[in-house]
């Protein structure tokens, strides 16, 4: 079977397989994204109290002091084991041994799922709004010209040059400040939706800048093509120029800048929640069960698995991403592919 310049075969069809890195990033990302979605009945499920009703906490929030720092089975010690077997005998809802417990006595695979749900649901949600912003602004830019694109695009450039963290970290700290002076006091509930709701409009509000910039330039590219100049000489409403023309010409680039501002949505959420100002207590994300991790690294007893299981399932999604982004940007993009 004849081998493609990306690296790919081709089969007897024609039709060229993806290269090796992108199976592998597909797959990888597959397995991460359906383990944490699928586990979503499990993770969120209420647990029973002593009397038998599903009242007690989820079961990624589920605390029992008395089983804190347990180790996992292919770790655990004489005391995980002793621990472990008394609240088995005394009829105690024992958390999973599969990554251990931790401080609290939670169950450390059940937070690392439902954390894995958040953190892809702030990464897409964020990364969404970055497209919508950025193919608005840049299609609108490009097609319109003149002052409305020098305003546009100058708009862009002030914007570039402000620091975007810090711009997040600003804005999750106003929506606080106004809720604390309304007076309203929310629940955990409506806080915790809170906060994520400020999470991806904020992560997505800065996210889209880049994407602005490639937009218009492939706008401004489509415009002298001939397609468009037909449009003009059949007098097509420059809406429907817009509908039926430009915006489908542009599904590959956007299709290429999805897959990639995904990865960096969600590297700038765990960042920030690793830092206590994103995802809060007692809603996991991967970045703030990296933080939690860190503290039991130490010299005396280091329970690395920790800080090693977050980090893990993170980088193991954020390379996925990308390897899937780099073979969509090299199939889409003429100035990369290879005859």
């Amino acid at each position: 079977m004849p081998e493609s310049a990306e690296g790919g075969a081709v089969a007897a069809t024609g039709r060229r397989r993806a290269p090796l890195p992108a199976r592998v990033g597909v797959v990888m990302l597959g397995l991460l994204a359906g383990a944490c979605l699928l586990s979503i009945p499990w993770t969120f499920e209420r647990l029973p109290d002593a009397a038998g009703r599903g009242v007690a906490p989820r079961r990624f929030e589920a605390a029992n002091l008395k089983l804190n720092l347990l180790a996992p089975w292919w770790m655990e010690d004489a005391e995980s084991s002793t621990r472990r077997r008394e609240a088995i005998e005394a009829g105690e809802f024992v958390p999973g041994s599969t990554l251990g417990t931790d401080r609290l006595g939670r169950d450390v695979l059940a937070r690392v799922l439902a954390g894995g749900v958040v953190s892809l649901a702030v990464g897409t949600s964020a990364a969404a709004i970055a497209l919508l912003l950025g193919t608005a602004v840049g299609a609108v830019s490009g097609f319109a010209g003149g002052r409305v694109d020098a305003v546009l695009m100058r708009s862009v450039d002030v914007l570039y040059g402000l620091p975007s963290i810090l711009l997040v970290v600003l804005l999750a700290i106003a929506v606080d400040g106004v809720i604390e002076r309304s007076g309203w006091r929310p629940d955990s509930t409506s806080r915790q939706w809170i906060s994520l709701v400020t999470l991806f409009v904020a992560i997505g509000g800065v996210g889209w800048l880049t994407l602005a910039r490639i937009v218009r330039g492939q706008v401004l590219s489509l415009r002298g093509q001939p397609f468009m100049e037909a449009c003009e000489a059949l007098a097509i409403p420059r809406t429907r120029q817009m509908l039926r023309h430009v915006l489908p010409n542009l599904a590959g680039p956007v299709l290429v800048y999805a897959t990639l501002a995904v990865p960096a949505a969600m590297l700038s959420e765990s960042f920030l929640s690793f830092l206590g100002i994103g995802v809060r207590e007692p809603l996991p994300s991967w970045g703030n069960l990296a933080a939690e991790g860190l503290q039991e690294l130490n010299p005396f007893r280091s329970r690395w698995w920790l800080l090693a299981a977050p980090c893990l399932a993170l980088s193991a999604t954020l390379v996925g991403l990308n390897l899937l982004g780099d073979h969509l940007r090299r199939r889409f993009d003429p100035t990369t592919r290879t005859p």
